[in-house]
C-alpha cells in the first residue's frame, strides 16, 4: 500500500455509525483534511486537520479548500456524502484537482438528466415524464399506464444515512394526489423546490439489485452486487441488502454491457458509483445512478464479502490512480434493518452482542430512549435497529440474520398522531 504524498480534502464526514469505515480506510494511505459543518469528534484520529464551515455552500467550500491548498500540497478531493458530491466536484474543478466532473455529477444528481441521456443512448430504463403539477402528472400516468412511480427530480436526502424520500408507487388514479403531494414536499438539495419538478415513471416489476463500481479514465468495473430487500409499500424502503462475492451477476456480460454504456452515456470518467437496477422479464432496467458509493453500509458489506476496500478504491479514484479491485476472499455479508410495527415512543432498544461464531458482526440500536418513531407517510427511515452478519453462502447469511433479528427487542408504547399527522406529546 503506497502512501499518498500530500493532502486529500474530505468534504463532509457523514456519521460514525455509517461512514467511519470509509474515513478510517482513507487515513491508511493519505493525510486527510476534513471540511465539514461541525468540529471533528470521532473523526479526529483519522485526520491531519479540519476546517469548520458549511460544505453545502459552494463558495465557502472553494474558499476553504483554497486556504488549505495555500499551506499544504492538496492532491485531491474525497466525498462519500451523496448530498455533497456536487459541491465537492465544483471545489475540485475550481482548484484544478482530479475527480468526477461537475457535468457527470449533475447527470447523476438530476434524475431527469439521467433519464434523458439514457434515452438518447437507447439504454433500458422505465418510460418517464417530467411534470410540474398534479394535472400534468395525471396525464403522464395515463400515457405511461398505472402503476407508476412518482419521485422528485433531484433526490431528497432525509438524513446523514443518505436515504431519499419522496418516491412512491401509485397503483391507480385514486392514489395519485396524496402521493404526488408527498413527492413534491420532499427536500431537494441543490435545486429550488419550485424549479425541481416531479418525475412520473413506469413501474417495472422484478427484484432490485445495486452495483457499486469504479470508473477510472473512462473504464468502468464493478466491485460487488447487492441484492435488495424492500418493504413499506407504497414507499420504496430498503429493509436489507445481501452481498455475495460469488454472485453470478458480476460476470454477466449483458449486465456489464449495460453498466459500461450507462456510465459512458452519463459522461462519467473518474468516479465511484452506485447503480440501481431491476431484474425484469425484459432484462436489466436502470433505475438510478448515484455518483458515489452506496449508503446503508452496502460498501462495507462488499468489503466483508470480497476483501475489496471501498474506502481505498474511492481514494484512488479521487486521485485518478488505478484502483485495486482484486478480491481477497469470497463469502456473503448481509444487513437487515428493523422497523416498528406501528407508530411508537421508544423506551429502549436492546441488541445482542457481536458473536463471530454465529456470524453476527454488528448489532446497533438506531433509536434513542424517548424517540418518536412514525411509519410512512408520516415520516421516513424510522428504523430502530439493524443486524449485520456474514456467512459462507447467502442461505447461511440469511439464517444468521433471522437469528440475530429475533434477539433484538424494541421496548416502547404506542404513539398517537393528532390530525394533520403531527406527533402527540
Amino acid at each position: 500500500m503506497n502512501p499518498v504524498e500530500g493532502t486529500v480534502l474530505v468534504v463532509g464526514s457523514g456519521t460514525q455509525e455509517y461512514q467511519a469505515y470509509l474515513l478510517r480506510s482513507g487515513a491508511l494511505r493519505a493525510d486527510l483534511w476534513l471540511l465539514d459543518a461541525a468540529a471533528p469528534t470521532w473523526q479526529s484520529p483519522h485526520l491531519t486537520g479540519a476546517t469548520q464551515m458549511d460544505p453545502g455552500d459552494v463558495n465557502a467550500l472553494i474558499s476553504a479548500a483554497r486556504s488549505v491548498a495555500e499551506r499544504r500540497k492538496v492532491r485531491g478531493v474525497l466525498c462519500y456524502d451523496e448530498a455533497l458530491i456536487l459541491p465537492a466536484a465544483q471545489a475540485a474543478e475550481a482548484l484544478g484537482l482530479p475527480g468526477p466532473s461537475v457535468t457527470a455529477v449533475r447527470n447523476c444528481r438530476d434524475k431527469h438528466r439521467t433519464r434523458a441521456l439514457l434515452r438518447d443512448a437507447s439504454l433500458p430504463q422505465p418510460k418517464f415524464a417530467l411534470v410540474a403539477d398534479l394535472a400534468e402528472a395525471a396525464a403522464a400516468a395515463e400515457w405511461i399506464g398505472y402503476p407508476v412511480v412518482v419521485e422528485p427530480r433531484v433526490p431528497g436526502v432525509l438524513s446523514a444515512l443518505g436515504a431519499s424520500r419522496g418516491a412512491a408507487l401509485v397503483r391507480s388514479a385514486a392514489d395519485l394526489a396524496d402521493l404526488f403531494a408527498d413527492a413534491r414536499s420532499a427536500p431537494c438539495p441543490s435545486a429550488p423546490t419550485h424549479r425541481v419538478g416531479i418525475l412520473v415513471e413506469e413501474y417495472v416489476e422484478g427484484p432490485g439489485i445495486s452495483v457499486d463500481g469504479a470508473v477510472h479514465d473512462g473504464a468502468y468495473a464493478p466491485m460487488f452486487v447487492a441484492r435488495k430487500e424492500a418493504g413499506l409499500s407504497p414507499y420504496f424502503e430498503e429493509t436489507g441488502h445481501v452481498v455475495d462475492a460469488r454472485d453470478p451477476l458480476l460476470d454477466d456480460p449483458t449486465l456489464r454491457w449495460v453498466l459500461a454504456r450507462t456510465h459512458r452515456a452519463l459522461r462519467i470518467t473518474d468516479a465511484v458509483t452506485h447503480t440501481e437496477l431491476r431484474l425484469t422479464p425484459r432484462g436489466f432496467v436502470v433505475i438510478a445512478v448515484n455518483g458515489g458509493l452506496g449508503g446503508d453500509l452496502v460498501p462495507y458489506l462488499g468489503g466483508l464479502a470480497t476483501g475489496i476496500d471501498p474506502g481505498l478504491v474511492a481514494l484512488d479514484v479521487a486521485l485518478r490512480t488505478p484502483p485495486d479491485l482484486t478480491p481477497a476472499h469470497a463469502r456473503t455479508a448481509g444487513i437487515r434493518f428493523l422497523y416498528p410495527p406501528g407508530h411508537c415512543r421508544v423506551d429502549r432498544v436492546t441488541v445482542p452482542a457481536p458473536d463471530e461464531a454465529s456470524g453476527l458482526l454488528r448489532a446497533s440500536a438506531l433509536a434513542d430512549p424517548g424517540a418518536a418513531l412514525c411509519l410512512p407517510p408520516h415520516d421516513r427511515l424510522q428504523r430502530y435497529a439493524y443486524v449485520l452478519c456474514t456467512g459462507d453462502t447467502p442461505a447461511e447469511c440469511a439464517g444468521r440474520l433471522d437469528e440475530a433479528e429475533a434477539q433484538v427487542r424494541l421496548h416502547g408504547r404506542p404513539l398517537e398522531l393528532i390530525p394533520g399527522g403531527r406527533k402527540a406529546s
